[in-house]
C-alpha cells in the first residue's frame, strides 16, 4: 500500500498515512500537495484527475501533545523494529517479550521486540540464554520528536528525506 507523508502547517512531519486518506484530505481542502509522486501517476474519477501525492501539508496547524514517555502499542513497536524479527530478521507479525512474563518480565519497551511467528513459537517461555540466541537489535524506548516516523528515512520516498532527517546537533 502506498504511503504519503503528512506534514503539519509548519512543515513538521506528523506521520504517514494511506494514499486514500491523503486524497480525502486534499479533496476536502484540509491539506495541500507539497510533492507529487516521482513516477507521475495520476488518479482519475468521472469529473476530475489528481496527481498521486507523495508529501502533503495540513492547511491548519495541529497541536501535538507532549508526552514524556511514548505509549507502548503494537503498531509503535512494529514501527520501532521496522517490521523485522529481532531474532532472525524476517518479516515480523507478532510481539515477543525477551524475558517472558511468566518469568517476571514486564510489558515495557525495553523487554518487547517484534518477532516472526516461527521464532516466537520456538522461543516460547524460555530465556535467550537457554536457546543460545542473541538479539539483532537492543530494544529501547523510541526517542526524538518524530518517533512515529522511525525507519522511513530509508524505507520511504526519497522526497521525504528533507522533512524527516534529524537536525544536526
Amino acid at each position: 500500500m502506498r504511503q504519503v507523508l503528512l506534514l503539519n502547517a509548519t512543515y513538521e512531519p506528523l506521520t504517514t498515512l494511506s494514499m486514500r486518506r491523503a486524497v480525502c484530505l486534499i479533496l476536502r481542502e484540509k491539506a495541500e500537495v507539497v510533492h507529487t509522486d516521482a513516477s507521475g501517476a495520476v488518479l482519475h474519477s468521472a469529473a476530475m484527475s489528481i496527481e498521486v501525492p507523495s508529501v502533503i501539508r495540513l492547511r491548519r496547524y495541529v497541536r501535538i501533545p507532549f508526552r514524556t514517555r511514548v505509549p507502548l502499542t503494537r503498531a509503535a513497536l512494529m514501527r520501532r523494529d521496522n517490521f523485522r524479527c529481532a531474532y532472525c530478521g524476517h518479516r515480523a507479525e507478532t510481539i515477543d517479550h525477551v524475558q517472558p512474563r511468566s518469568r517476571g518480565g514486564q510489558h515495557v519497551w525495553e523487554n518487547c521486540v517484534a518477532s516472526c511467528t516461527p521464532c516466537n513459537h520456538r522461543k516460547a517461555d524460555r530465556l535467550l540464554e537457554e536457546l543460545g540466541w542473541t538479539l539483532k537489535v537492543t530494544p529501547g524506548v523510541p526517542r526524538g520528536a518524530h518517533w512515529r516516523l522511525i525507519g522511513i528515512v530509508n524505507d520511504g520516498d526519497p522526497q521525504w528525506a528533507a522533512y524527516v532527517s534529524e537536525p544536526a546537533a
